[in-house]
């Protein structure tokens, strides 16, 4: 089976061989998006031939073309220097009618694109993509993810997003990193040892730089190849960029997660969809869900919860980081980050409180439009994707939400969570003890607890163990008692009463979704006997 970039390669070919004229390729890995065009251009029958600012017009050996050493500098009399972008273009359009079959590969290009002086370089390109068609040339605009030029984007240049490596090519770079570890140390090196998989799940999601560094990184500090090494060091790599942040495992799974039995079990029925079993079988790969509800319902700990559950990483996006004062630059951030979601196959992509980064994509904003792109960028990227990975997406006001992202079959499930039942209060009760390490009450201080908490959310009620530990560790360090919560929880105004029209507001949009919880009365169970199960 083809790699992502075998396949990247051949639709290149395709494209150039159907005399596209100009090509912008967004790639952050220059060397290695230079090996695969190359070899683009020899199968399509090009010569492939290079240009930057510093280098000036190159062969692929480095050496410089004949008729394009250079231009006098103005700067140095006597001196040459490399070609600006303007004259190079021209004199590829001069060599284009000689019928020579050429791919010019152009670095950096984009930034001859910008202000008043880009104005004529763009022309320039536009016009290139008019008659290079006829000719049997083609340009390759090779930027660092940057944004096209509305003017290109039009329909002048055709757009590709070079993938990340995928297992294959990762595979092939921790088998290079090792033989040459073998070659430098000797025995010195301790062997893969069936670790190799493992390696190469630690490496998913990096570029090839980075998965060569951190494998580096591994091989001088263990004198081996170590999984762990690696995943540390993605860890850090992937959180530099402020976009993605690895979270770590929440013990317990959803176990630790007290009440939303009907969010558990779903969550839980949809990790079977994942098996060999199940797409043998015809299941979707399942896509994700919105949970929108009240804050401190324990949406963000579901997140957590079950990455834990499903044995795989948590990955959490921030969509508010991406935002930049640059035109097109917001837009970059975010397929940056998709990007590299796409490429670590199966993850948890917890998007926290959407509603807030996303509340300017539908309708007038302030923004230029930036959130409107931003959402355009996402949903794009939703609809498109062919990759494992699960969107755990939370919300506070979905009244703030674009009506695009509620559209029916976006999600698996749109999830709505209310304040706790009485079960459920229990549960939570039961669960935040268990955290601080303290006995449960018995059946009838748990009741008179979970009275006394009616409207509270679960994060009013978890915070009534820690307020009450306060008292009982001033008053000489004595056991927490029933009393001591009770008297905590007589002190809260619960947030219900407090925001009462919010809430109302919550409640009736909560019509449009499943509700993360089965009430009690369907369970056929009063507080009491829910109490002694």
């Amino acid at each position: 089976m083809p790699t992502k970039s075998q396949t990247q390669t051949a639709d290149v070919v395709a494209l150039v061989k159907a005399r596209n004229g100009v090509l912008w390729i967004n790639s952050k890995e220059e060397q290695r998006t230079e090996l695969w065009l190359i070899e683009a251009g020899k199968t399509a029958g090009f010569v492939p031939f290079f240009w930057d600012c510093a280098a000036g017009a190159t062969d692929v050996g480095g050496q410089k073309v004949p008729g394009m050493e250079g231009q006098a500098d103005p700067f140095n009399p006597g001196q040459t220097a490399p070609l600006d972008a303007g004259t190079v273009l021209r004199l590829i359009g001069e060599r284009s009618k000689q019928g020579q079959r050429e791919l010019w590969v152009l670095r950096d290009l984009h930034k001859w694109l910008e202000g008043p002086a880009g104005v004529f370089v763009s022309r320039s390109l536009r016009n290139l993509a008019r008659s290079l068609p006829a000719t049997g040339t083609s340009i390759v605009v090779l930027a660092p993810g940057a944004q096209v030029p509305p003017e290109l984007a039009g329909g002048d240049a055709v757009v590709v997003d070079w993938p990340l490596p995928d297992r294959e090519e990762l595979g092939k770079i921790i088998d290079t990193a090792m033989a040459t570890a073998v070659r430098q140390h000797g025995d010195k090196v301790t062997p893969l040892n069936g670790q190799r998989d493992a390696a190469i799940d630690a490496a998913v999601g990096l570029s090839g730089p980075q998965a060569e560094a951190c494998i580096a990184k591994s091989i001088v500090q263990r004198r081996c190849i170590e999984p762990t090494v690696i995943a540390e060091e993605k860890k850090r790599l992937i959180a530099s960029n402020g976009m993605l942040q690895w979270i770590e495992p929440l013990p317990g799974g959803l176990d630790a997660v007290g009440g939303l039995d009907a969010l558990k079990g779903w969550l839980i029925q949809r990790e079977l969809a994942w098996s060999p079993d199940a797409a043998a079988y015809g299941l979707p790969a399942p896509k994700g869900c919105l949970v929108v509800g009240l804050p401190g319902n324990g949406k963000s700990y579901s997140a957590q919860a079950v990455a834990t559950a499903w044995r795989c990483p948590l990955i959490k996006g921030d969509l508010g980081a991406a935002e930049s004062k640059f035109l097109g630059e917001s837009q970059r951030n975010i397929r940056e980050m998709l990007s590299t979601v796409t490429a670590m196959g199966r993850v948890v992509l917890w998007l926290d409180e959407v509603d807030k980064t996303l509340s300017g994509g539908a309708g007038p904003a302030g923004d230029g439009g930036v959130a409107a792109d931003k959402l355009a960028t996402l949903l794009t990227w939703m609809n498109d994707r062919t990759n494992p990975a699960f969107i755990f997406a939370t919300a506070n006001d979905p009244d703030r939400l674009p009506v695009e992202l509620l559209r029916k079959g976006r999600w698996d499930e749109l999830w709505f969570v209310d304040v706790p039942t009485a079960r459920e209060r229990e549960q939570v009760l039961y669960v935040t003890l268990r955290k601080f390490k303290r006995p449960a009450f018995d059946n009838d201080e748990t009741r008179a607890i979970v009275r006394a908490t009616d409207k509270f959310t679960s994060a009013e009620i978890a915070n009534l163990i820690p307020e009450a530990l306060f008292v009982s560790f001033a008053d000489g360090k004595r056991a927490l008692t029933a009393q001591d919560v009770l008297t905590a929880a007589s002190k809260v105004v619960p947030m219900v009463d407090s925001m009462a029209a919010q809430v109302n507001r919550l409640r009736e949009w909560s019509k449009r979704a499943r509700p993360a919880t089965t009430p009690d009365g369907e369970r056929k169970l009063s507080t009491e006997r829910a109490l002694d199960l």
